[in-house]
């Protein structure tokens, strides 16, 4: 099948009719899949994440309301996004995906100070145990999926080999990892010419759009991958374990939000 080419002004356009349909202001809104990371396949879906917020009565009332929004998956777009009160909650909890969309390189719309506002306060949040564990798990799960035969699906090295070295950023560095497949080997691998030369060889054929299907396994690769997953089991366990931001202020940010984006005079 041939890819389809979304450009932004259809991603914008979504977006628009989702504030429409649902009553809603969308305050960031950013591309978080294969595509943020560099290596998008030729059938990767657009995979579009959005916070937003609804008016202030929304909030008030005794009922509990669906905190999400998400649109079925249609000729490659994937599109969903969360209230700002429940991403402000897993933001407390240092949550990866949120901490991921909010440095994309690639994002659709910025609206108001909301999303800037937050990143000021990432580094109080931030959890270095608990983002090293949610990618350690995802290694682990897809290697012990996809990369175990003689012969494994050579494209699935990406989805262990990243969060293996958003394990490794966040040992060495104590901060949320960079998107970018590029800038972690460029950091991580510069000392490791074998592995480097191996793994950007296996990058050159999926960004050039090879169909990486079943190969035999890369050996260099996959013994780094089963060293490394060894040792973030034990050294995970040591990681600082950041308490988080204080509740006050993302109090106070909700509100100036509520305030900044519908014009709420006494909040």
């Amino acid at each position: 099948m041939t890819q389809r080419i979304i450009d932004r002004s259809t991603i914008i356009g979504e977006l628009e009719r989702i504030e429409r349909e649902e009553g809603v202001r969308v305050l960031y809104a950013c591309e978080s899949g294969s595509r943020a990371w560099g290596f998008p396949s030729k059938d990767s879906d657009y995979d579009v994440r959005f916070l937003y917020i609804r008016p202030l009565e929304w909030y008030v009332s005794i009922f509990e309301w669906r905190d999400v929004i998400e649109r079925p998956i249609s000729d490659q777009l994937d599109i969903s996004g969360w209230d700002l009160k429940k991403a402000l909650n897993l933001f407390r909890k240092s949550n990866p995906p949120l901490l991921e969309w909010l440095q994309s390189p690639i994002r659709y719309a910025e609206n108001y100070s909301v999303a800037e506002r937050i990143r000021s306060l990432s580094p109080l949040a931030f959890s270095p145990k608990s983002c090293a564990y949610h990618y350690l798990h995802m290694a682990k799960r897809n290697y012990r999926d996809y990369l175990q035969g003689e012969r494994v699906k050579i494209k699935k090295y990406f989805y262990v080999l990243r969060p293996v070295f958003a394990c490794e950023w966040i040992e060495r560095y104590g901060t949320m990892p960079p998107m970018e497949f590029d800038r972690l080997t460029d950091r991580l691998l510069a000392e490791d010419s074998r592995l480097k030369q191996a793994v950007d060889a296996l990058l050159v054929r999926k960004k050039a759009g090879d169909e990486l299907d079943l190969e035999p396994r890369i050996q260099p690769i996959n013994d780094y991958l089963e060293e490394r997953i060894a040792h973030f089991e034990q050294s995970a366990r040591h990681m600082a374990d950041n308490e988080g931001s204080r509740d006050r202020q993302l109090d106070e940010l909700f509100r100036s939000a509520l305030r900044e984006v519908w014009g709420i005079e006494a909040l």
